[in-house]
């Protein structure tokens, strides 16, 4: 391209600059108090925004902060005219401004500020997949600035929905422990009438691979899938769950999570949430008084209830540290899990795959919250961005109108009874619902590993609930080299995928999606099992074991095996305990105590190693998060202790 072809000819008006303007009308409402006592940025502050259009008489309004993770550019009529990367953040811009018009209607003055964010979906299999989990730290820490740098806000308001921008609203929330804050989540999309959801579509590839799908079929719905143009993913992976644990916190109005993305009860939603944040404000309920270790706890509780996403095992442990709280380590959520049934019946887990928004007209939270009351199994008296205890918000849900006629609309529409999307207790167990997350140890995984146990299927799970496989290992140290292998054909039904090389310090713990949902929709692979350092995407189900530590770049016995080592697995889907052993070869049996001896005694996998494409942004997280705690503290930067290794590096290293 020339010079010319850029800068093509103007008519007068494109020369026709002004250098000059009256600017705006009116005078700022000052006081001499505020001249001689306010800060020069708040009055700065009151200046920009009259330049900016606000009615200089209505300055001196309730200013509320409302952050947000909108993506693309929407046009007035909703079509794009730049995409976001994903349909969780395309429509959360016309909550955001609901909010604002409610808060501007009480006399209030709001600001917004946004961080997008990406989306896994897109990503799984790509280089940009390295980027997402530490993503979720970045985030946390511009928001946090973001909200410090409007030094004259009440309140704040968080609009997100999706697998890190979610968590990472939450995790700077929780931070502002004297300021009231509320979360609205994004909702969902709509699953199509006649099609898949968004997280069996992403198979379409190995499907087609293994001759189960045709060219014709993987285009057609692949074009579908994402059946409204808003909102999370229909079924309950990690934006879901994220949802969910934000109203189980307290954080979140009552029976606000997997709300159908751009309809009306949506946006009511939004507005619900500026009259409540501004109801804190002037009652002092702060963030501090609503994230409290019970609220942490009740968060557990729900995520078990319904069965929730691995990846809440890093985001929890997040919040609660942001909120000063008591970080629960593996025992704690063994303890939980091992108490709290699984009451809801969704995608991916089933055994019924109803779309999240029919969990959404179930009830959605209160109503398993009401069924885990009964069970005695909430901390009732802790206190919620309504203002009221969990107890009290359960009293008004329970005879409200808004649940008997969003249950109703579920009969009505789609032919489903409520109680079969989220189960009362009984039913739930005459169906066969098992909890939700097991953290197997062994030779393989001595500091632990996470499988949702839940999510296997049960036609390979023994009578007594337990899950056997014993097999050949096929190690691969890529995810690329893995998926490769079952689109080729190359991997027999009973073997056992090894994926090493994938935790924080080779890929910035990547998702393997790609791999478990192959597993999962491709006939034969139920009778495989997975074992990897990195993590699943939170639709993944099947026997798929990930968050293997030590992880392989840290000298983990997982980075140790070789293909053809027999791996022996055990996982009790009833009293959630499991193993993953080396047990030697097909040649030379070994038992568990002799397998340790063996791997204690190996190399490392001689092509193992930190992803060539692998970012110094990431690089630097992996580093940061490991003198932290690492993965089962959330995967946190501990400041503190940060400071401690590097200062504790400058004295040995003379500096």
């Amino acid at each position: 391209m020339t010079i010319e072809k850029i800068f093509t000819p103007q008519d007068d008006a494109f020369y026709a600059v002004i250098t000059h303007a009256a600017g705006p009308q009116g005078a700022l409402p000052l006081t001499p108090q505020m001249l001689m006592e306010s800060p020069s940025g708040n009055l700065f502050g009151m200046t920009q925004n009259a330049g900016m259009g606000w009615d200089a008489n209505k300055l001196t309004g309730k200013e509320v902060l409302i952050i947000g993770t909108q993506g693309g550019i929407r046009a007035g009529d909703g079509r794009p005219v730049a995409l976001g990367y994903h349909t969780g953040h395309w429509e959360i811009g016309m909550q955001m401004q609901a909010a604002a018009k409610e808060i501007t209607r009480n006399g209030g003055i709001p600001f917004a500020a946004f961080v997008s964010d990406p989306c896994d979906g897109r990503s799984q299999g790509t280089h940009g997949m390295f980027d997402s989990l530490p993503y979720r730290n970045d985030a946390a820490i511009v928001f946090r600035r973001l909200i410090r740098s409007l030094p004259t806000r009440r309140a704040v308001i968080g609009v997100a929905t999706c697998d890190k921008g979610l968590p990472a609203t939450m995790i700077a929330l929780a931070s502002m422990h004297n300021l009231p804050t509320i979360l609205v989540p994004g909702g969902a999309t709509l699953p199509p009438t006649v099609g898949e959801d968004a997280g069996k579509v992403q198979t379409i590839g190995a499907r087609f691979a293994n001759h189960e799908l045709s060219l014709q079929e993987a285009a057609e719905l692949g074009c579908r899938a994402c059946a409204s143009p808003g909102g999370g993913c229909q079924f309950l992976g990690t934006a879901g769950t994220s949802q969910v644990v934000a109203e189980a916190l307290g954080l979140a109005l009552p029976h606000s999570a997997l709300a159908p993305s751009g309809q009306a009860v949506w946006l009511e939603i939004a507005r619900q949430s500026a009259r409540a944040v501004s109801e804190l404000d002037n009652r002092g309920i702060t963030t501090r008084d609503i994230l409290t270790d019970k609220a942490i706890e009740n968060a557990m509780v729900l995520h078990a209830a319904f069965g929730g996403s691995t990846n809440l095992l890093l985001h929890i442990p997040a919040i609660a540290h942001a909120a000063g709280c008591t970080i629960p380590d593996v025992a704690h959520w063994t303890r939980i899990n091992r108490k709290i049934p699984r009451l809801v019946s969704v995608l991916p887990n089933g055994p019924d795959y109803h779309p999240t928004v029919r969990a959404f007209l179930a009830g959605g939270v209160p109503e398993v919250m009401l069924h885990l009351r009964d069970l005695g199994l909430l901390h009732e008296d802790v206190m919620t961005v309504t203002g009221q205890t969990v107890g009290e918000n359960l009293d008004w849900w329970e005879n409200s109108e808004r649940r008997a006629r969003f249950r109703q609309c579920l009969r009505e529409q789609d032919g489903v009874d409520p109680d079969d999307v989220i189960l009362p207790p009984e039913r739930a167990r005459a169906k066969g619902l098992t909890s939700t997350v097991c953290f197997p140890t062994g030779n393989i995984a001595p500091e632990g590993s996470v499988i949702k146990a839940t999510a296997i299927d049960p036609s390979v799970v023994g009578d007594d609930g337990v899950y056997r496989h014993t097999g050949r290992a096929r190690v691969f140290v890529s995810e690329a080299q893995a998926i490769k292998a079952i689109k080729q054909e190359a991997i027999r039904q009973g073997d056992i995928m090894v994926v090493i090389g994938g935790g924080p310090s080779g890929t910035g713990m990547e998702e393997t999606y790609q791999l478990t949902s192959a597993l999962k929709h491709i006939s034969w692979g139920k009778t495989v099992s997975l074992i990897t350092d990195a993590r699943f995407s939170g639709v993944s189900t099947g026997a798929c074991f990930g968050h293997v530590s030590p992880e392989a770049l840290a000298g983990g016995p997982i980075g140790k095996l070789r293909d053809n080592d027999i791996i022996e697995i055990g996982v009790d889907r009833l009293t959630l305990t499991g193993s993953v052993n080396f047990i030697g070869t097909a040649e030379q049996p070994l038992t568990p105590e002799e397998g340790a001896r063996v791997l204690a005694a190996r190399q490392l996998h001689p092509d193992l190693g930190a992803h060539a494409f692998l970012p110094d942004d990431t690089r630097l997280w992996a580093a940061l998060q490991s003198v932290s705690g690492g993965t089962w503290k959330g995967c946190i930067y501990d400041t503190d202790k940060i400071i401690e290794v590097i200062n504790a590096g400058k004295k040995a290293l003379g500096l």
